[in-house]
């Protein structure tokens, strides 16, 4: 049974739309964006030529097939697992996508299971004051350190130096947590597993942390033009 401590009141914030962009409501005043959509905005340009590569390897029909396969699946994965670290029974149903988020999300239990000391909370809204906010898969301490703690799903195994984007997802939300609650998490696991079963880790740890804080803001910058 998942150790459930709930040391903090996290609360919901709602999104919304302004001017046609999906925002996050802030507390701290007017509404600000996803850390999704900061990413995504300042994705480097190899990057995007990159996928637009693919795209038009494998084609727009074939690309848009593997994506939203991918999307189902990664969706009924995460309901397993939230529902797992919340300590609440969750049956997906029996059709393929399912019965493979059911053996992908079993994977990762088996992995993290040793290692998850305490859970404060899963699925949190935070905002870091004025620039942005977002949600975090699972806040707690790993490995007896506070961490951020994300689920991913692949199609294949990744390498690390592929996934610059989920450290500074968990360097953003990091830092949201440490202005909203006066923590000082410096720590970042990755809890990732491929659509064949295969279970990878990645972390950042504290002696690391300082280089992914400056790249998220650099993003920041990016994004807001500074």
């Amino acid at each position: 049974m998942v150790n459930i401590t709930s040391p903090y009141e996290y609360k919901e914030l709602k999104r919304t739309s302004v001017d046609g962009k999906r925002l996050y409501e802030n507390p701290y005043g007017e509404p600000v964006p996803s850390v999704t959509t900061i990413l995504d905005k300042t994705k480097p340009r190899e990057k995007m030529q990159a996928l637009a590569n693919w795209k038009k390897r494998v084609g727009a029909e074939k690309a848009q097939q593997i994506v939203t396969e991918a999307a189902n699946v990664g969706t009924v994965m995460h309901a397993i697992l939230e529902n797992y670290v919340l300590n609440k029974e969750y049956d997906p149903g029996n059709n393929i996508v399912h019965q493979q988020a059911k053996a992908m999300a079993s994977e990762v239990i088996r992995n993290i299971e040793p290692d998850l000391n305490e859970v404060w909370g899963s699925e949190v809204n935070l905002c870091f004051p004025q620039l942005y906010a977002g949600t975090t898969d699972l806040v707690g301490v790993w490995k007896g350190k506070p961490a951020i703690m994300d689920f991913k799903q692949t199609n294949k195994p990744k390498k690390r130096e592929w996934i610059d984007d989920y450290f500074l997802q968990g360097a953003a939300y990091a830092l949201a947590h440490n202005a909203m609650f006066e923590t000082k998490i410096e720590n970042i696991a990755i809890f990732m597993c491929s659509r064949a079963g295969e279970w990878q880790l990645f972390e950042v740890e504290a002696d690391e942390f300082p280089k992914w804080e400056l790249k998220w803001a650099q993003r920041l910058q990016q994004f807001y033009g500074i």
